[in-house]
């Protein structure tokens, strides 16, 4: 079978530095607990899973340094320096030849079907995109041949532009495919409407 690789980004579940515009809305405590709740259960749920390899990439960088119990015993890498397309870049050409996706680590509602459905979509399309309500992305996925050279150029982070401008930055006659939207949690609304969701569910 084709070697696969996901790559979680996280960040290291610290008061006061995990969720800061969720902080603000729901406090501090409240944020961290979401935080260090769903980044365990994710990588629980994806380092399980024997059709790919999962990585865990961090900051900060001291977080790689040392193993920790939150890392879950997974292979783990400092993220790069820079922005976050620097960042996800240079994890693409970090993990060994395969199809990769990177996926973040604030998405309750992520789950290995997910990252399943992506991969197969690898199978005909050159990248796919897992999108968020606001205009981003909790996961995208590269065959192997587009992790090389210049990626992320031109995006505006953490606008409701990053997916748009993210797609154009692929190369001319890239084959792009989408996979389901999910919700990402940044703010308090965003918070309770997901909390609504889940027990009206």
């Amino acid at each position: 079978m084709i070697p696969r690789h996901v790559v979680v980004f996280a960040r290291q579940p610290r008061f006061g530095t995990v969720k800061t515009r969720l902080a603000a809305d729901i406090g501090p405590g409240a944020a961290l607990a979401f935080y260090r709740r769903t980044l365990a259960n994710l990588l629980k749920r994806l380092g399980q899973d024997a059709r790919w390899t999962t990585w865990l990439a961090v900051t900060p960088s001291s977080a790689a340094r040392r193993r920790q119990p939150w890392q879950a015993g997974l292979p783990v890498m400092a993220q790069a320096d820079g922005n976050l397309g620097d960042r996800m870049a240079a994890a693409f050409h970090a993990v060994p030849p395969g199809p990769a996706v990177v996926v973040g680590s604030d998405i309750p509602d992520l789950r290995p079907a997910h990252v399943a459905a992506a991969f197969r979509l690898l199978d005909d399309n050159d990248a796919v995109f897992g999108p968020t309500p606001d205009g981003g992305y909790y996961l995208i996925g590269l065959r192997p041949e587009r992790r090389a050279g210049p990626l992320f150029e031109n995006v505006r982070w953490s606008t409701r532009h990053a997916l748009a401008d993210t797609r154009r930055s692929l190369p001319r006659g890239c084959r792009i495919a989408h996979t389901q939207e999910l919700m990402d949690i940044d703010t308090g609304d965003d918070f309770a409407r997901w909390r609504r969701r889940s027990i009206d569910g």
